[in-house]
């Protein structure tokens, strides 16, 4: 059986052996180096926030948009998590999201897995980052400047995202690059506008509500309570409508199957909860909503065995 592809989730069997190898060598690196600087840097009070993002955009993730032209995206979340919690901090959250959605739900192969880290947690925050740091210092630290800044850093990551998977398909031999490249780039500048949006309006929410998650020098300090309560009625929110998501294409399937490379894709080597459908429960709406709380529930425990540990590590070198 083939794998269905989220959007910019590689399957196994579209990328080389040794491309897929030192992909994976490059995103262990700055995973580890990027542990590092959040173990030195993080202050305990924004430990919630980060799993609350990871789960609401585990969450967004599940719910696709329609796109003309036969396709469909959705949320890749890069720059809303760059913003919000800063470069380091949002490349551990990106891996968190898609190691689980590999992991758990066979969202993206297992042996490509460092390439889907590389591509939306490395790639996409970098490129978020230093779009978002350039859009603030042209446009002002105001709301318009905030806005304007986050959809930029929305849209550029997606779109620079979409030719590193071209390039990597292209060097592994799976689509030539002169077909490869321009439509990765050409379906996802679509899907880039559509995760500006989304950007945009969670950072208009945040910003009228609890500025200071997005403006911390001149917001008040939120309570990691009102963090999480917050951001898990958002996630949960996100699971029940995702029955609602577009069933089109995403857009590295429908380059897949346009130029003739879908059958390249390969299932998992174990199947856990394929598809975001819990075993056990009848097929529909019931059980992807299931599927997407259950990711949500995981998520938000590992983040709290980080903030765990993180305690005890404190209290032992105290």
């Amino acid at each position: 059986m083939l794998l269905s592809v989220e959007a910019l989730h590689i399957p196994d069997g579209f990328l080389s052996v040794l491309i897929s190898a030192i992909l994976w060598i490059v995103s262990i690196i700055v995973v580890v180096y990027s542990l590092r600087r959040v173990g030195q840097n993080l202050d305990e009070r924004q430990l919630p926030l980060l799993g609350v993002l990871a789960a609401g955009i585990f969450a967004g993730q599940m719910l696709n948009f329609a796109v003309v032209g036969g396709t469909s995206g959705h949320l890749m979340g890069a720059a809303l998590a760059t913003i919000l919690a800063g470069p380091w901090a949002a490349i551990l959250i990106m891996t968190s999201v898609v190691s689980i959605q590999a992991l758990i739900f066979q969202d993206g192969g297992l042996l490509v897995l460092g390439a889907n880290i590389f591509n939306m947690g490395i790639i996409g925050v970098t490129v978020s980052y230093m779009a978002y740091r350039t859009g603030i210092s042209l446009t002002g630290n105001s709301k318009r400047g905030i806005l304007a800044a986050g959809f930029s850093a929305a849209w550029l990551s997606v779109f620079i995202v979409s030719l590193s998977v071209g390039i990597q398909l292209a060097l592994s031999g799976t689509s030539p690059a002169y077909l490869a490249i321009p439509a990765m780039a050409g379906v996802h500048a679509l899907i880039g506008v559509g995760e500006g949006l989304i950007t945009i309006g969670a950072l208009s929410f945040l910003l009228s509500t609890r500025p200071g998650l997005v403006q911390p020098e001149e917001g008040q300090s939120v309570s990691g309570m009102v963090v999480w309560l917050a951001g898990l009625l958002i996630a949960l929110v996100l699971v029940i409508l995702s029955p609602l998501a577009s069933t089109r294409p995403d857009g590295l399937e429908w380059v897949a199957i346009e130029f003739g490379f879908m059958d390249k894709a390969r299932d998992s080597l174990f199947q856990i909860i394929p598809g975001y459908e819990l075993s056990g429960i009848s097929a529909g709406p019931a059980a992807t909503i299931a599927a997407g709380i259950l990711g949500v529930v995981l998520i938000l425990l590992a983040s709290a065995v980080v903030m765990y540990s993180r305690r005890q590590r404190q209290i032992s070198g105290k």
